[in-house]
């Protein structure tokens, strides 16, 4: 047990170095251990400004340690993933996929959106699906009815005889979860993992790998992707910068005319 004045910046780095991979800190522990920090800091400013029951001072009025320290690479480094989901991978784990899957997977290709958003966008009464992003607050339409396999999506929700009002749903009428999701994206993409690697040659093993690397949250990767370029992508996935769009979501070039 410790005291808010005994929390020193060297113990903050202290920490984060012994969660590192010593040969290389970009590893999931190193990463998880800033992401540890960072809500370390949510903590530790929220005590700044609450006062416990019965008390007018706060928890503490000490700053948060590594204040100022932004941009000093105090914390482990990191690197942006790389992955490309490919038509290959996409259909693979598709063809197994139950419908609410499919019908997620779908939406956030084909939009762009994160998964929080897929299962609690309203189903519209029209052809015009309007998001609020659960995240950012912004706001869009998408005209269903310019899409290749969003439409099927609408009919088929529309006929189901559902408890509530997303447009995600499974087919017996009940709402989706990340749950949910979590549990039938592992079986499909285990199944065509197994699949792949059937096939007993190198070239299946290479796929299967592929597959299992591959996230459901991906599919704003593929969205990114799909789109005419990266103004484009950037546009759909509602960012900030093209710069962030192409770090972190387009695995895809640009394409470039030659001069002579």
């Amino acid at each position: 047990m410790m005291t808010w004045d005994q929390v020193t910046l060297l113990m903050l780095k202290q920490y984060l170095k012994n969660r590192r991979n010593a040969t290389d800190p970009t590893k999931p522990a190193g990463v998880q251990a800033n992401r540890e920090m960072a809500a370390f800091q949510i903590v530790w400013n929220w005590a700044r400004q609450t006062a416990p029951e019965g008390r007018n001072e706060a928890y503490t009025a000490l700053p948060w340690p590594a204040a100022g320290m932004e941009r000093s690479r105090w914390k482990n480094p990191e690197q942006a993933r790389e992955f490309e989901v490919t038509d290959e991978l996409f259909g693979a784990v598709y063809v197994h996929a139950c419908q609410f899957l499919k019908d997620t997977m779908d939406l956030s290709s084909a939009t762009g959106m994160r998964l929080t958003d897929c299962i609690k966008v309203v189903l519209p009464k029209d052809d015009v699906l309007r998001l609020k992003a659960n995240k950012t607050g912004k706001k869009a339409d998408f005209d269903l009815s310019l899409s290749e396999v969003l439409p099927q999506l609408l009919a088929r929700r529309r006929g189901y005889d559902a408890n509530h009002l997303m447009l995600v749903s499974t087919p017996d009428g009940f709402p989706v979860h990340l749950k949910d999701l979590r549990r039938e994206w592992d079986k499909a993409r285990a199944k065509a993992a197994a699949k792949a690697r059937a096939a007993g040659t190198p070239e299946g093993e290479a796929l299967a790998k592929e597959i299992e690397a591959m996230w459901l949250r991906d599919m704003r990767k593929y969205a990114a992707d799909l789109a005419e370029d990266a103004e484009a992508a950037s546009k759909l996935l509602q960012h900030s910068s093209v710069a962030l769009t192409k770090r972190h979501y387009r695995t895809k070039g640009d394409t470039l005319k030659t001069t002579r």
